[in-house]
């Protein structure tokens, strides 16, 4: 299967993008060299995915595997050796860094174990931070923070900072600023390994409420009893894909395709 690139300049991009899964991997690589230019690492070999609208999956896999090299590869935060990489109908594999940056900051929200939440800011001027970077003005970025803390039960904390709130806050918070930019597509990497049994639940249930609301997820676990509340999960060893196995039919999405237009 190929994807047509889809231009977000192009008028019928919308629709067209409706077409097109959110993503889609064709024979993706992922090779390490020494300095000398031999193979230090092969992490992926001729990996394919597809990931559709309204998704939620699972990757799992041993330490070594590849899930983060993939994840990462997904995430846009790096580039494949070989290989096709579509995002929303857009070719991604060889852009450069700026312009891949732009397309990650637009299309794609992380959440991560650790918070990564800036410890100096509130966690309204948190939120904030993609926006800055998308050039959205103060009002509007201000607005549509709050609307995310509100959406995640933390309109009470605007004014607080990251070190005045409990882990599972933290992570709430998180979520909120991955969703700001209202994204394609949802990457979370083991986004319950810090923290409580009870609060990773929350969190997790917190997941399938944004499921329910259309929103595509794919989350990097080790934890079974987190991938088998997934539809799917996609299993590596050793570079590449062991199993595809999917346990349930995915929920139609809600979101229309190409919502996020030329943001």
């Amino acid at each position: 299967m190929r994807c047509m690139v889809v231009s977000s300049t192009h008028p019928d991009a919308a629709s067209d993008a409706a077409q097109h899964p959110v993503t889609a991997l064709h024979g993706i690589e992922k090779t390490y060299y020494k300095p000398d230019g031999s193979v230090a690492v092969a992490a992926l070999a001729s990996v394919d995915v597809v990931i559709q609208r309204g998704e939620y999956l699972a990757i799992m896999g041993p330490s070594g595997s590849g899930k983060s090299t993939l994840m990462n590869i997904l995430g846009c935060l790096d580039r494949p050796t070989a290989g096709e990489y579509f995002l929303d109908g857009i070719d991604v594999a060889s852009m450069d860094d700026e312009t891949l940056s732009r397309i990650r900051g637009k299309k794609i929200g992380f959440v991560f174990q650790a918070f990564n939440l800036i410890p100096q800011l509130t966690l309204e001027e948190n939120i904030e931070v993609p926006l800055l970077y998308q050039g959205i003005r103060k009002p509007g970025r201000r607005a549509a923070a709050r609307e995310m803390l509100e959406r995640v039960d933390l309109s009470d904390r605007l004014d607080h900072r990251p070190s005045e709130l409990s882990g599972g806050q933290q992570q709430r918070a998180a979520i909120a600023r991955a969703l700001v930019n209202d994204p394609v597509i949802l990457f979370a990497d083991e986004p319950t390994g810090n923290l409580d049994s009870k609060t990773g639940r929350d969190i997790l249930k917190l997941f399938e409420e944004l499921h329910a609301g259309g929103m595509t997820i794919a989350v990097v676990t080790h934890d079974e009893a987190i991938s088998e509340r997934c539809e799917r999960i996609i299993r590596l060893r050793d570079g590449r894909i062991e199993t595809d196995e999917r346990l349930r039919p995915t929920r139609p999405s809600r979101r229309p395709a190409g919502a996020d237009g030329d943001r």
